[in-house]
């Protein structure tokens, strides 16, 4: 797929000589960010489905709540 992007021209060539110094285009840059972006997207969804499991199971816990002060022993 081919996006078309506009982009101040100073950050342009800023972020393409940040992308050489990486030994990669900028084109290249765009497309390996936008790869992390939506894996952390998914990775955020997962983690928001986990976190629900565990928050709607209580019977796994019987009851038991997070206590800072037990699980460091400063009581």
């Amino acid at each position: 797929m081919n996006i078309t992007l506009s982009v101040d021209e100073r950050i342009a060539e800023a972020a393409r000589e940040a992308a050489r110094k990486m030994g990669k285009s900028l084109n290249q840059a765009v497309r390996d960010y936008l790869e992390q972006l939506a894996g952390q997207e998914r990775l955020d969804a997962e983690w928001q489905a986990w976190e629900q499991r565990c928050l709607s199971s209580p019977g796994r816990l019987q009851g038991w709540r997070f206590d800072r002060e037990a699980v460091h022993d400063r009581r």
